[in-house]
């Protein structure tokens, strides 16, 4: 791929209109905007998602007197209503287009996210991250549109780059929250008015100006409004392919033309002719796959059920699972460990420590994707890239376990452990999203939903593991790391089991 095609205007496949190759350089062309406002409108959701985890070992436990436990529950009811909400948005991405349900999510979710200087106890902080959680759900849409705009050769890097620099948000929230209400305290607000008010004059303002450019500067898919992709499939008269079907219905009439005897050529196996005809039938077929359905009711539980569909949602859960579970508990970990050996960390310097477990999704995610395309033009089949997907899920496994049980008073440990460990988890991340385009092109929004809410639920499940890993009160961090292990490398074990079952 040259270097000027970072910024000069795509390469388009005329099929689908589809870009080719990737103008990360250029946010004028319309699918370099669609790529950048993507991942922004994910970026900035994490601001307020994750605002919490950064200061609940401090100044909020502080504030609302919480113990261990009940900053573990506010973790997992963080994460509950994005998985049901992801399970929802996919379909809705189909039905009204990736950029409207961004935007939704967006100003939806900004609301608790201005409401939070009206917390005063527990339940008010449970209540503030249940409605929160609804901005978890921009995963979805940010990359199904980006999945609108680029072709197959290339789609699975800009997932990638996507999810990954709107991952980081993450890691900026670790380093941006607590040097907000630090600086807060600093021009004389108190602990529990600063806190409070660093979701207002940060997240809050800057979700709803990234929502008002989304609506004024994006647009829905290549062809412009979301219901021009109706119009052109009406145009076209393609019949959508059933799961195993070699050619579209409309195969008969691609190879028949004006001419009575151009028609008998190609049925008495002119080579020329048989040529034009295949071909036709290639573009019909691509035309076709770049259309997403308006779903109906069912067709959402015959995805979920699908085990193709299986084998991008539960390596999903362990991955990007674990990664929600352990964003939320790095500070507790850092400073429990510091305590250990006798010293003491501010939040403020455990929060820019853990900030780079999410930051290095700015590189390792994209390159998970870069990975997954590159094995996908070698080799030509799909299977190449859920197999790299699978291994690096199996390697964070193995990371885990290390973590687990070889645990060390020395704080150089965890740091050092855990960003390797995140190297092969955002990797894992980034090469699952490359994956998830081939399963249904006509339902793409469904398939990226159920895989979405998949993480959530592994986030579930891990947090309730760093939930119940305490001893008198104390967060046993390393049992629950080596349990969560585990579980990670016997599920993409499983899941390697089923891809030879499936060939």
């Amino acid at each position: 791929m040259a270097i000027s095609s970072l910024w000069k205007a795509p390469e388009i496949n005329p099929a689908n209109l589809k870009a080719k190759t990737f103008p990360i350089l250029n946010p004028f062309n319309k699918y370099g905007r669609a790529f950048h406002l993507s991942w922004i409108g994910f970026f900035v959701a994490f601001l307020s998602w994750f605002a919490y985890p950064p200061l609940l070992q401090g100044t909020i436990s502080t504030d609302l007197k919480l113990t261990p436990v009940q900053i573990a529950n506010s973790n997992i009811v963080g994460l509950c209503v994005t998985l049901i909400v992801r399970f929802g948005v996919g379909p809705l991405c189909d039905r009204f287009g990736p950029r409207k349900v961004m935007i939704g999510c967006l100003v939806v979710g900004a609301i608790p996210t201005a409401l939070t200087p009206f917390i005063h106890d527990y339940s008010g902080l449970l209540a503030a991250r249940l409605f929160v959680g609804i901005l978890g759900a921009t995963f979805v849409p940010c990359q199904m549109w980006t999945t609108l705009f680029f072709d197959k050769n290339i789609v699975g890097r800009v997932n990638a780059f996507a999810g990954g620099w709107g991952n980081a948000g993450g890691g900026m929230t670790y380093y941006a929250m607590p040097a907000i209400v630090a600086s807060l305290q600093r021009d004389g607000y108190s602990l529990s008015r600063a806190w409070k008010l660093s979701f207002v004059v940060g997240p809050f303002v800057i979700i709803m100006f990234v929502a008002l450019m989304t609506w004024f500067l994006g647009e829905d898919c290549p062809e412009g409004k979301w219901s021009d992709r109706v119009i052109i499939k009406e145009q076209a008269s393609i019949t959508p392919l059933n799961e195993g079907s070699s050619t579209p219905d409309s195969y008969d009439s691609a190879i028949k033309t004006d001419k009575p005897e151009a028609s008998s050529r190609a049925d008495h196996g002119d080579p020329e002719m048989q040529a034009h005809a295949n071909l036709m039938v290639e573009e019909l077929e691509e035309v076709d796959q770049a259309i997403i359905e308006a779903p109906k009711w069912y067709d959402f539980f015959i995805v979920l059920c699908s085990p193709y569909t299986m084998l991008t949602a539960l390596p999903y859960a362990t991955t990007f699972g674990a990664e929600l579970a352990i964003e939320g508990i790095l500070s507790g970990l850092y400073i429990q460990t510091v305590k250990n050996s006798g010293e003491a960390w501010s939040q403020e310097l455990a929060g820019s420590w853990g900030s780079m477990f999410g930051l290095l999704n700015l590189v390792t995610r994209p390159l998970g994707g870069y990975v997954a395309d590159v094995l996908y033009v070698k080799t030509g089949t799909v299977v190449a890239k859920k197999y790299w997907m699978i291994t690096c899920g199996v390697l964070e496994g193995v990371f885990l376990l290390w973590i687990g049980l070889v645990p060390s008073i020395n704080i150089a440990g965890p740091l050092v452990a855990n960003n390797f460990m995140a190297i092969f988890l955002e990797m894992g991340n980034g090469a699952n999203f490359a994956v998830v385009p081939h399963i249904n092109p006509h339902h793409t929004g469904i398939v990226a939903g159920i895989t979405g809410a998949f993480g959530n639920l592994g986030g579930v499940m891990f947090n309730l593991a760093f939930r119940f890993a305490a001893i008198a009160g104390v967060t046993n961090f390393h049992a629950a790391y080596w349990h969560v292990g585990v579980v990670c490398i016997g599920i993409n074990l499983l899941c390697a089991a089923i891809l030879l079952r499936l060939k």
